[in-house]
């Protein structure tokens, strides 16, 4: 698994070969084959292993401030290259399953956030915090999928002005 990582980093998804991470690794094809039916299995798992899991535990602070360091802590998630190379091939590998499971961590804490706003009073008791939650990640996954726009700190602050505008209902 690690050979996998370091060889995805170093090569990209589309380089990355089994042959490569069993070269890599010093076993044969057939190793990894009995272990893996391919790379995005191989790379799925060996994310979840070796990368460092969970979010950190809501700290208390206004609701924007949370927001913001939820969806600026997903842009710098998916522009790091490992992470960007091992989704790519699960996309390509049309892994939708596992990709998800890499990205639902995140929406589930931006969900929890979004509950405990609810309880406070900041947004509506009525808000479908799921629905709410994909309209703050959705844009920085399309952006990093497509490549369309640089993911930076400044779109973060964009996104969740006008997604707290949406969701408070004002100016």
């Amino acid at each position: 698994m690690a050979a996998a990582l370091e060889l995805v980093e170093a090569l990209g998804h589309t380089g990355l070969t089994i042959e490569a991470v069993a070269a890599r690794a010093g076993v044969g094809k057939q190793t990894i084959y009995r272990w893996w039916p391919s790379k995005g299995a191989l790379l799925f798992e060996a994310f979840l292993e070796f990368e460092p899991g969970g979010q950190e535990p809501p700290r208390p602070s206004a609701l924007a401030d949370d927001l913001r360091r939820a969806v600026a802590d997903a842009i710098d998630e998916v522009t790091q290259r490992r992470f960007d190379q091992v989704c790519r091939l699960l996309v390509h590998e049309e892994r939708a399953d596992l990709l998800a499971l890499l990205m639902a961590p995140r929406r589930l804490a931006v969900e929890e956030r979004l509950r405990r706003a609810q309880l406070l009073g900041e947004i509506s008791a009525d808000l479908d915090v799921v629905a709410a939650a994909e309209l703050l990640l959705g844009p920085v996954y399309q952006r990093w999928l497509l490549r369309s726009a640089p993911l930076c700190d400044s779109f973060a602050d964009t996104l969740v002005e006008l997604v707290l505008r949406s969701l408070r209902g004002g100016p």
